[in-house]
């Protein structure tokens, strides 16, 4: 009862402004974010009677008499004429590459506009970002948008996710500055290569369900668009200094030259952070590097380099902990930050699971005003990302003192350690590694092999265990996920009288280089390999490993084991779109595009017969429309709908992780519908929308712990789901400097059919088949019930905001390794335990040397919650079972982080 109480109150405050009065006054508001523009200029034409609006954006003008022509304007929007009435509110639209306060880099970005766009779209400005984010995680400031859902997963800096409207990270489409960033094979996005996006972001557009992008193929749960800073206009820089929870600090100095009179303006950044981390044993620390260069000859080009990188390394929990190990293991009942993979080695932190990358982005862009009515825009862009993550090797197992980890479906710590005695930790439960060294070196002999050069050396090996070699060790390897990645994107665009036309390409090339290498033999002298089929095997010594570093040798040209090949892909796109737009009432688009992706594999360890495959062509494309009709200044409706035949994954086109293309290959189709409402007022915004997505076809790869010790890779094919949902966005403003916000977001996902799994090992040897019974079983992995409700005061030059959050129908990711959906009368997903957090933060501006200052601070989660963010098991209880709020405590989970803390001082000059 008290849950849907507190439900009731949520909706209650969400819904209330659509009750309150408004107040009759003429407003100006910003047309993408609907915020005021205090200041804007408004005259009666063909006088200089005028006035200018407050800070509210509210303004009066006693001598207008109701038909007068008003002019209103404001810098960096273009001019308006409207007609005077009472009760007005005039949307003055960004001119040029201007989105509220974002700037954008290149006119190769969509941008969804408010009242003119037909999707459903949320945007977040840079002081938003500058201000909440803190020592965040970058999804977690869209956690406040309808259908988004983030978490930060096993905890570690950069290893958060989000999904939208259900579908997750792979299935979203991620762009920086018009540019697509999801990897090119398998569709991921990893957030640790993208720290410094907190750094350089002026703002982000989240664009749910088909969204506003003409790339060749549009994402299924929307898009979400994020712009970086560009060489300023404007001479100056800033310098910020923060500091948070467990040791957490971040230092960031930026500079921008302006624009001279020879036409170039420059700007940089670098930042540089360090942390402990939340999760025990979760250290990191990283550099965020940032350059752009403008150059604008004359009115008709202007060209803009930019570099970004984000350069980190960073410890892990990505070992799943129970929710009983967090008891038996942690301090004080649960404790979240409990991280089973830690310990210390040589008196310092040590971290089997250790994740390490760097990923610089160059981009130019080039546009080209042709006449008054047409344009060019063009993006050439190319990435060279190296790194990977670490992890145990060895059939370590094999010895009891050395068997520290616990794995399969019903296998967690608690059962693994205290239950049968297996491994030898510390008292609290930690690893001591400098025990792992002596270990290995101990139970290893002198080799005696034909390899003469390493005669009386400690050798050890995952497999081969002749001639002295031990195969019962743990050492540590890395997983290498490199790359190089080239294109290009350009548009042409002309404009009449009421139609635009747009036409443009959409080409890419990529390299994906997957290996493992060694890292660190814990003690040994060297490593025997025998992953190499061409090969009778080789020996890895010290001298020969990678660091585990974004800025050392990451191995792609040195010795490599268990594995090796590229994955190289190829895309051709074009798309066209017609624009209609009568004159601010009525808009309408339709938007088309056609690709080929093609898809080859080169294996250089695994097949010696077959070592590059032959090149698959799979075409692809879409179709969308959509219409947004302005009923009056207050209210407008819009309607969307499209199709897309989106081709499979790099591994729906090679399953079985070899060079054998599958015959049973196809492109996987969606369909989408959505309608939606908008009202607007001088105090009270409000959106809303309907959605319906079908999804059919898809390919699903996952991780899973074996019962050999080790992750391997399950694969679901012909997964057909549909999601349907409610959307409601408000904004209240019942005086000049107080605002209410509010989101509600409620979704029906689930799958529709029974679907087939198959299973390899960490060696991508296939070791098994099963079904999963799913049809009709909830999507899980995010929430499908969220409120949302924030609240913004100033007092003066300080402002405070506090946010509340609800989470609700919350379901578990399905797991082949539970054995849960393998019984046609499965109990279908568990349902995780509601919860609600409150955030609280405080701004104060004030002036130091005669420059603009600010100091924030935030305070997350305030009343330090304990709850579930996600599950990796879906293990129902029975009568009897120990539970946790219901749940049963062998389920593997990640706990959200309790109150975490971050201040931060900012200086302008």
């Amino acid at each position: 009862m008290k849950r849907y109480l507190g439900i009731s109150i949520l909706i209650g405050f969400i819904l209330f402004p659509l009750i309150a009065s408004a107040q009759i006054s003429g407003r100006v508001l910003e047309a993408e974010t609907n915020e005021p523009l205090p200041g804007a200029n408004i005259l009666i034409k063909g006088t200089q009677t005028g006035t200018s609006a407050g800070p509210d954006g509210i303004f009066t003008i006693n001598e207008a008499q109701e038909g007068d022509t008003l002019v209103v304007s404001f810098i960096g929007y273009d001019k308006k004429e409207v007609e005077a009435k009472s009760d007005i509110t005039i949307f003055l639209q960004p001119n040029d590459q201007r989105l509220g306060e974002i700037v954008v880099s290149t006119k190769t970005v969509d941008i969804a506009r408010k009242r003119e766009t037909p999707v459903a779209s949320t945007t977040i400005s840079p002081s938003e970002i500058s201000q909440e984010v803190g020592n965040q995680e970058f999804p977690e400031i869209m956690n406040d948008t309808p259908g988004a859902y983030a978490t930060k997963q096993g905890g570690g800096y950069g290893d958060s996710r989000i999904s939208l409207r259900g579908f997750d990270q792979s299935n979203t489409s991620f762009l920086i500055n018009g540019q697509p960033v999801n990897d090119m094979e398998n569709g991921w996005v990893y957030w640790s290569n993208w720290q410094g996006l907190t750094d350089v972001a002026s703002g982000i557009q989240i664009q749910r369900g088909l969204g506003a992008s003409m790339l060749a193929v549009p994402s299924v749960g929307g898009t979400i668009s994020i712009f970086t800073k560009t060489a300023e206009n404007e001479r100056g820089g800033s310098v910020s200094q923060m500091v948070g929870n467990d040791g957490y600090i971040k230092s960031t100095a930026s500079y921008n030259t302006g624009l001279g009179e020879d036409g170039w303006s420059a700007s940089f950044l670098l930042s540089r952070w360090q942390g402990n981390g939340y999760v025990d044993n979760t250290s990191g620390e990283g550099w965020t590097y940032f350059a752009a260069v403008g150059y604008e000859p004359n009115d008709s080009h202007s060209f803009n380099l930019s570099v970004l990188g984000a350069g980190q390394w960073h410890h892990q929990r990505s070992t799943y902990v129970s929710i009983r190990d967090f008891e038996n293991f942690g301090d004080d009942g649960i404790d979240p930050r409990w991280n089973t993979n830690g310990g210390t080695l040589n008196g310092e932190e040590y971290n089997m699971e250790r994740n390490f990358y760097n990923k610089p982005l160059a981009t130019l862009n080039w546009d080209w005003q042709i006449s008054e009515n047409v344009e060019l825009a063009t993006s050439l862009y190319g990435s060279a990302g190296r790194g990977g993550g670490t992890g145990p090797r060895g059939q370590y197992f094999f010895n009891s003192d050395l068997d520290l980890y616990p794995f399969g479906a019903d296998d967690d710590l608690t059962k693994h350690y205290l239950e049968e005695g297996n491994g030898t930790r510390n008292s609290d439960g930690t690893i001591n590694f400098d025990r792992v060294v002596e270990l290995n070196r101990s139970n290893t002999s002198d080799y005696t092999g034909s390899i003469s050069d390493y005669n009386g050396m400690k050798i050890g090996s995952n497999g081969y265990n002749q001639n002295g070699v031990n195969n019962a060790v743990l050492i540590r390897r890395a997983s290498m996920n490199s790359h190089n990645w080239f294109g290009g994107i350009s548009r042409i665009k002309a404009e009449t009288d009421k139609f635009t036309f747009s036409l443009g390409i959409d080409l890419r090339k990529y390299t994906g280089y997957h290996y493992r290498a060694m890292n660190d033999l814990l003690g040994l002298d060297g490593y025997y390999s025998t992953g190499n089929v061409n090969s009778a095997g080789r020996i890895i010594e010290g001298e020969n490993t990678i660091k585990a570093s974004p800025f050392r040798d990451t191995g792609l040209t040195g010795p490599k084991i268990d594995y090796y090949n590229l994955g190289l892909v190829n895309w051709q796109g074009v798309n066209g779109m017609v624009e209609y737009d009568s004159g601010g009432k009525f808009t309408a688009v339709l938007q088309a595009g056609l690709s080929n992706k093609s898809y080859q594999r080169e294996d250089l360890f695994d097949e010696p017969g077959n070592a590059l495959s032959k090149k698959k062509n799979v075409p692809g494309g879409y179709v969308k429309g959509g219409a947004n009709y302005n009923i009056n200044d207050h209210h407008n409706v819009f309607a969307n709908a499209g199709f897309i035949s989106r081709q499979p994954t790099f591994d729906a086109v090679f399953p079985s992780f070899q060079n054998d293309i599958n015959p049973d290959l196809q492109n996987e189709m969606i369909t989408s519908f959505e309608l939606g409402y908008g009202y607007t007022s001088n105090s009270f915004d409000l959106k809303l929308n309907l959605y319906s997505t079908v999804w059919g076809n898809r390919f699903i790869e996952t991780s899973f712990p074996n019962e050999q010790g080790t992750y391997g890779t399950a694969q679901f094919d012909d997964v057909d789901e549909v999601h349907n949902g409610f959307e409601l966005e408000t904004t209240y403003r019942p005086m000049s400097n107080f605002k209410l916000e509010g989101m509600l977001s409620v979704g029906d996902w689930k799958y529709t059919n029974n679907f087939s799994a198959t299973l390899f090992d960490d060696n991508q040897n296939q070791i098994g088949t099963a079904t999963l019974y799913t049809d009709g079983v909830k999507v899980g992995d995010a929430a499908q019930f969220v409120g949302h409700i924030k609240a913004d005061y100033r007092f003066g030059d300080l402002s405070v905001d506090a946010a509340y959050r609800h989470v609700d129908n919350l379901y578990a990711d399905y797991s082949i390794t539970d054995d849960a959906f393998t019984d046609p009368d499965n109990k279908g997903a568990l349902k995780l335990p509601a919860y609600g957090l409150v955030d609280l933060g405080a701004t104060y501006r004030f002036q130091l040397f005669g420059q603009s200052a600010s100091a924030r601070v935030n305070i997350n989660n305030l009343f330090d919650t304990t709850y579930i963010a996600e599950s990796n098991t879906n293990i129902h209880a029975e009568s009897g079972d120990p539970t946790w709020k219901g749940i049963d405590k062998r389920n593997k989970v990640w706990y959200g982080f309790g109150r975490t803390w971050n201040v931060s001082l900012s200086y302008e000059f």
